[in-house]
């Protein structure tokens, strides 16, 4: 790296070249002992600048690569942010979301996974010192915007403490939130009055009944209590959030434009965006242009509004309403040009990325002792990692990432590891392609259960024990307390084989003596699947929510093949069940046709699919 100008007087450096060997010459400054001091100059300007002193720099490093003004004087570090926080792409990031907690009062399905999502003990969580200590530190480099999120932050109890903690913060300009808000009404009044400047209300339907279908809960009249009372306060910023997807909601596009016309809120329709566990497909994916297409139909005259700097949002006016709308158009089309974003999630994980499956561990940093120059020299060295674009929708839905609730995989851990850290920031190294974190240790901090058998040779989350028998070797029913209550199916399938005669007449239904075969085969498997547990001694009594099964005669091999779906709401699966319904019916079939000859043969009998437990999705292939 070899600058245009320099003039170097006692380490203070006029520096003209691109951003990113500006931010590259920066950091090394940071590493070195003594006092350094860096103006940077365009490269459009004059090449006499040596004769001008500092005129025409327009930005510039100081006191360990801290930016001065463009009139080329150096400042004091808490007036101005540093180049920490902008990537080699030259975006400098200014706002700070931060995850309260993991915990949330709905289950919405985009969010989080049916079988629920394993939460972190209370003592791998930010404290609110933790948060604190955090935030003024960002806030020293240059953020001035933080945004609350969750999980759902109201359900955190000091969390009007936070904000009012927040507020306190010389040099931060704006702190809003996003929840549900369920819980809104009971605490707007004292967060507007602690400091919370903006709100957003994630809101996909504005049908009640539906509402419960999409979270899981009711609780449409709170949410819209909320909204109404927040109105009310004169909140400088309210934002609806409306995730559209294809058959579920996307016919309630125009209802929420019709929205704004009396209510002055922002509505976001925002693109399903794929994250682990909340069944992402290209079917339910609405694309902007789409939603854009209906609303016109409706209000030809829809005005485009002039969107501001950093804005994820397109945004549109119906004139004459008091609100307006936004699309948000992470999939279709991105918008990670101008992304100044950075994440804090609950746990204390930095992720420079919403879609990235990448995280830096500040929490064990933080409490491993490291100091705040340390700490921010793993943040540059994450946020000067920051890739230019995520991977596209079709890729991201094979990538790993956490759950939309918990927004890690992977997590480098940092603790008391200071001088690693600097020798990966400053070595040679450093300035080539090689991405830095795959240098660094890292642990497993969420496992990602596999979809396919694929999935599972790669990760394997077989558990390599018999879960019936006790450490004495004693028979025992699995203890299900603990798990998550979610929808469940399972499809098992087995074959029997006739000879040629009695396979005709199963056909025919001329075995009237019994009545049809199939009928009552399949009344036999109906009631087995419900008797599961009054025959296989240690399976749970569950009340299932639909059984069913089908028939597939072949006259190649004379051979019936029976698939059972057995569907449940509850915190085991119901594999057995599905399997059980095989089994009887093909007894029963086998039964009423012995009389006609004796070699039938029963066979194959397994389970072909399973979903909505801990150990994630399972196909046979």
């Amino acid at each position: 790296m070899q600058p245009a100008v320099t003039k170097i007087n006692h380490l203070d450096i006029i520096y003209i070249g691109s951003d990113t060997e500006f931010n590259m010459l920066a950091r090394f400054l940071r590493s070195i002992p003594s006092r350094s001091r860096c103006w940077r100059a365009s490269s459009s300007d004059s090449v006499k600048q040596d004769q001008l002193g500092i005129k025409g720099i327009h930005d510039c490093d100081t006191d360990h690569g801290i930016r001065g003004e463009s009139d080329g004087n150096p400042v004091e570090p808490d007036k101005l942010g540093s180049n920490i926080l902008m990537d080699s792409f030259g975006r400098k990031h200014n706002y700070l979301r931060i995850s309260l907690t993991e915990r949330c009062n709905l289950r919405c399905e985009y969010c989080m996974p049916e079988e629920g999502v394993e939460l972190s003990p209370s003592s791998d969580l930010l404290s609110t010192k933790e948060i604190e200590v955090l935030a003024r530190m960002f806030v020293s480099q240059g953020v001035n915007k933080i945004r609350l999120t969750g999980g759902e932050p109201l359900v955190r109890k000091d969390v009007v403490e936070i904000v009012r903690m927040l507020n306190s913060i010389p040099g931060l300009d704006w702190i809003g939130m996003t929840t549900n808000g369920l819980t809104l009404s009971h605490k707007v009044r004292q967060l507007k009055e602690a400091g919370l400047g903006g709100l957003n209300v994630s809101l996909d339907t504005l049908v009640p009944q539906k509402f419960e279908f999409i979270s899981r809960r009711r609780g449409w009249e709170k949410v819209m209590r909320g909204i109404d009372d927040a109105l009310k306060l004169g909140f400088s910023s309210l934002k609806v959030n409306c995730v559209v997807m294809k058959g579920l909601n996307d016919d309630e596009i125009c209802d929420f434009v019709a929205f704004t016309e009396t209510k002055p809120v922002d509505v976001r329709f925002i693109e399903y965006m794929p994250f682990d566990g909340n069944r992402w497909n290209l079917a339910k994916f609405v694309p902007y242009r789409s939603m854009l297409t209906r609303v016109l139909a409706q209000w030809p005259n829809l005005e485009r509004l002039e969107d501001k700097k950093n804005d994820t949002s397109k945004a549109y006016k119906v004139p004459a309403f008091a609100g307006q709308i936004g699309f948000i158009t992470s999939m279709s089309q991105q918008f990670c040009g101008t992304c100044n974003r950075i994440r804090l999630t609950a746990d204390g994980n930095l992720k420079v990325c919403l879609f990235g499956p990448v995280e830096v561990s500040l929490r064990d940093a933080l409490r491993g002792g490291a100091t705040q120059e340390e700490l921010l020299d793993i943040v540059g060295m994450a946020v000067g990692n920051k890739k230019k674009h995520h991977a596209g929708m079709l890729n991201l839905q094979k990538m790993k990432n956490r759950p939309m609730i918990l927004i890690g995989v992977f997590a480098v851990t940092v603790s008391r590891m200071s001088n690693q850290v600097s020798n990966y920031l400053f070595s040679a190294n450093f300035c080539t392609s090689t991405s830095n974190y795959d240098k660094l240790p890292r642990k497993t901090t969420h496992t990602t259960k596999s979809t396919s058998n694929r999935d599972n040779e790669n990760n394997d989350t077989t558990i390599h024990r018999l879960t019936h028998v006790d450490h004495h070797g004693n028979a025992t029913m699995v203890n299900v307390g603990s798990k998550f209550v979610t929808h469940r199916k399972a499809v098992a399938s087995g074959k029997i084989t006739l000879s040629s005669e009695a396979f005709k007449l199963v056909l025919d239904n001329q075995l009237s003596k019994k009545g049809s075969v199939l009928n009552v085969a399949q009344i036999a498997g109906l009631m087995a699947a419900k008797q599961t547990a009054n025959l296989i001694p240690l399976c749970h009594n569950i009340p299932l929510s639909n059984v069913s099964l089908k028939f597939e005669p072949c006259d190649s091999d004379c051979t019936v093949t029976i698939y059972s779906s057995v569907e449940c709401v509850g915190v085991t699966g119901v594999e057995m069940e599905a399997l059980t319904a095989v089994s009887v019916a093909l007894l029963t079939i086998y039964d009423m046709t012995k009389a006609v000859a004796k070699d039938h043969v029963i066979s194959d009998i397994q389970l072909e699919e399973k979903e909505g437990g801990a150990s994630g999705k399972f196909r046979r292939t």
